[in-house]
């Protein structure tokens, strides 16, 4: 069977062969989530390896998240015109060569272009497993899909910064890079053994249509803008900042009027604007847009804030982080069945208050406070995330046509993205704002009361950021999901 479709490999393996397929899916996206979190227990060892301030520092993140957004965008093309095995297996590929060309790299330079090569291939392969859960699963099935998969993503994350944070301390930075090889490689080799050749929908794949090259080239040139503009934000480059962030806005106005046009001459955009006619898919993207600013801000600034702002060594923030990823697996497998019988709308907006508290918690912790307080903030915001994983996805596409799906999963996957690009960018400049305002530098050794208050002032705005987040969530509400499942189905 040289070249197997999704019908063909249904009938060899029966009714779990969709699960198979998930669980073949999921090796590749818990590679590319590793990749992307990891990273920041290593960051303060590989600032004073190359002698990097925080601003540079910070791209680092802000480079993989800014290649992973834009990189979203081109997935429902690429499996169209390559298939899902092909798709697949290239991007794992690609973030293999990236992770050993990090691991091995001798200037910051190659280690960024590492962190790109990652990112690229983290974006696209992280759209392809909502698309086979609305597609593949019964829809009555699809919260426990969700849940399940959820499940096995955050595990690795989970367990990757415990084990990341000691192999910093045993064996330096360069180590965290190589521990997506064995994910890369075993999930090689279950694509080739389950993931079909065929497109969406289990038709061949076709060349027939082009990539839109003018949207790809709009998308790259706004995000890399905003991303810049916020960076430039300190400082003294006020001028500048203004600029690249007005050509931020000049460039996705027009990324949107030639995605509007291109669909009206019949071509095939990158993103489908008709997406947003749908209610629950529109505020669906605004909560995932404010979510992914308060995640990935946070990401990056939690592990800088235990070692720069409470003194601990890399592999006490893995440690700290552990039991919390743990609660996040388990969460999310309780709540994907939940997502099946409730209202989604009620589990997103549960998940946000308890990650908006989580945030607003860290400012009663002093640099004499008991670790376990720390702990269980950290499980708390874990516990939220696990409420909004499986449920804003189905929550937001449910309502969406199945030939939709792909374009609404590479959508709002872009615009979560987008919020987390900026978000990474935004708590680095902001907190270096904080820190000069209170008069302290993270230059300086050791930590004060003051840099605690500039770390403080940052969670507060990720707190607010999660409660406005709230406000769209409430908007998911319109339709149970049992009339969207009707929906869907006719």
């Amino acid at each position: 069977m040289n070249n197997p479709s999704v019908q063909s490999l249904s009938a060899r393996y029966g009714e779990r062969y969709r699960w198979l397929l998930l669980f073949s899916v999921m090796v590749g996206v818990m590679a590319s989530i590793m990749s992307s979190t990891i990273v920041n227990v290593a960051i303060p060892g590989m600032s004073h390896h190359f002698s990097l301030g925080q601003e540079r520092a910070q791209w680092v993140s802000s480079g993989f998240m800014v290649a992973m957004t834009v990189s979203m965008l081109t997935t429902p093309w690429l499996l169209a015109r390559y298939g899902y095995r092909r798709t697949y297996v290239g991007t794992m590929v690609l973030l293999l060569a990236g992770g050993l060309s990090g691991g091995l790299a001798t200037n910051f330079s190659l280690v960024l272009i590492a962190r790109v090569a990652e990112g690229l291939a983290a974006g696209v392969v992280q759209p392809i497993p909502a698309i086979i859960i609305l597609r593949a699963f019964e829809p009555h099935e699809q919260g426990r899909a969700s849940g399940i998969f959820g499940m096995g993503v955050v595990l690795a994350p989970a367990v990757g910064p415990s084990i990341g944070g000691v192999l910093v301390d045993l064996f330096g930075w360069r180590s965290i890079f190589f521990m997506v090889v064995p994910f890369c490689v075993t999930s090689i080799w279950l694509a080739y053994k389950f993931v079909p050749t065929t497109a969406p929908g289990g038709v061949a794949a076709s060349r027939s249509s082009g990539l839109d090259w003018r949207g790809l080239t709009l998308g790259t040139i706004g995000t890399l803008c905003l991303l810049n503009g916020l960076v430039e934000l300190r400082g003294d480059s006020a001028a500048e900042s203004t600029v690249l962030l007005a050509a931020a806005g000049v460039a996705f106005g027009a990324f949107l009027a030639w995605e509007r046009r291109f669909a009206a001459a019949g071509g095939e955009p990158l993103m489908n604007l008709a997406l947003f006619k749908h209610r629950q898919f529109a505020m669906g993207s605004i909560v995932a847009f404010i979510y992914g600013t308060a995640l990935f801000g946070s990401t990056y600034l939690l592990p800088v804030y235990m070692q720069v702002g409470l003194q601990l060594s890399a592999s006490h923030v893995g440690t700290i982080l552990l039991p919390a990823g743990i609660v996040l697996a388990f969460t999310i497998a309780g709540v994907g069945r939940l997502a099946d019988r409730h209202p989604t709308y009620l589990l997103v907006c549960t998940g946000l208050l308890l990650l908006a508290a989580s945030f607003a918690l860290m400012i009663v912790l002093h640099l004499d406070s008991g670790i376990w307080l720390l702990v269980a903030f950290a499980v708390i915001g874990r516990i939220g995330l696990g409420f909004i994983l499986p449920s804003l996805n189905l929550g937001a596409m449910r309502p969406l046509p199945k030939p939709m799906i792909p374009q609404g999963a590479s959508s709002i996957n872009f615009l979560r993205m987008l919020g987390g690009a900026a978000g990474v960018s935004l708590c680095a400049v902001i907190l270096e704002w904080r820190l000069a305002a209170h008069g302290d530098s993270l230059a300086a050794a050791a930590s004060s009361p003051a840099r605690l208050a500039a770390f403080d002032e940052v969670f507060v705005l990720l707190a607010a950021l999660c409660a406005l987040a709230i406000c769209a969530a409430w908007q998911l509400r319109e339709k149970s999901p049992r009339k969207l499942d009707e929906q869907a189905a006719s």
